[in-house]
């Protein structure tokens, strides 16, 4: 099993979670977070008084799946992630040890 953690910018936060629901991926989590990359318009920048810099708030998007499908949701992240920059996000892939599912039976 992969972990695909993808930082993206936030206009694309939508399509990018009904592509992947299409494309049948189910474990998804999102998370907002701050980071550097550059802003796609001023108004989506702001400066960080705790960091000293200007951020941008995006969203990291976390989705678990099996090894096979690991191609297939790098390139929905790849093509319906794009917003027209170079910097437009980034996309990590690490290998899960185990999972183990929360359930009522011990």
């Amino acid at each position: 099993m992969k972990q695909i953690k993808a930082f993206v910018h936030r206009n694309r936060v939508s399509d990018l979670i009904h592509a992947l629901e299409a494309a049948g991926f189910q474990r998804l989590s999102l998370f907002d977070v701050k980071d550097l990359l550059r802003a796609l318009s001023s108004r989506e920048q702001q400066y960080s008084v705790e960091l000293g810099d200007k951020v941008i708030n995006e969203v990291q998007m976390e989705l678990f799946c099996e090894d096979s499908e690991v191609a297939k949701a790098v390139e929905i992240f790849r093509q319906v992630g794009r917003t027209g920059h170079t910097d437009a996000g980034w996309i990590y892939v690490s290998t899960l040890k185990q999972s183990i599912p929360i359930n009522d039976t011990p």
